[in-house]
């Protein structure tokens, strides 16, 4: 079986599994599948923040933390911060309308050539990612 296109989860699209929104089981398939050689998932660094920050002001501190344990409990590579990913996202933020977040998750999509899977609009700018958006 070829190895597919890595992944990029979005904070949105880590929030759509927990809530079992639209779209959560296009992203729990690739969580859930027997062996990396399938498919890789990566999670630059940020998402933890952005987990960590968004949940606590709309659903308490209790759930920012159930929301990372749930995504510490799948198979997949957390990316720290890189040069080649600190320089794209730098541009990428220049570039437009954009969330340091966002620009951050959208060049880890660039640089190891993933997919973007998200439910949010600002990436519709970044014509030169490959994306996924979840149905809302």
């Amino acid at each position: 079986m070829p190895i597919k296109r890595p992944l990029v989860l979005d904070t949105s699209a880590l929030l759509a599994l927990r809530g079992d929104e639209a779209g959560a089981d296009r992203v729990q398939a690739p969580l859930v599948q027997p062996s990396k050689k399938q498919r890789r998932i990566l999670h630059p660094f940020i998402t933890q923040l952005d987990l960590l920050h968004r949940n606590p002001r709309q659903e308490g501190e209790h759930a920012a933390h159930e929301a990372l344990r749930l995504v510490d409990s799948f198979d997949i590579d957390w990316i720290s911060c890189e040069p080649l990913i600190l320089e794209r996202a730098a541009q990428i933020k220049s570039g437009g309308r954009i969330s340091v977040a966002d620009s951050w998750i959208g060049a880890t999509a660039v640089v190891y050539a993933a997919t973007l899977v998200h439910k949010d609009p600002e990436f519709g700018a970044l014509q030169d990612i490959p994306q996924e958006r979840l149905i809302s």
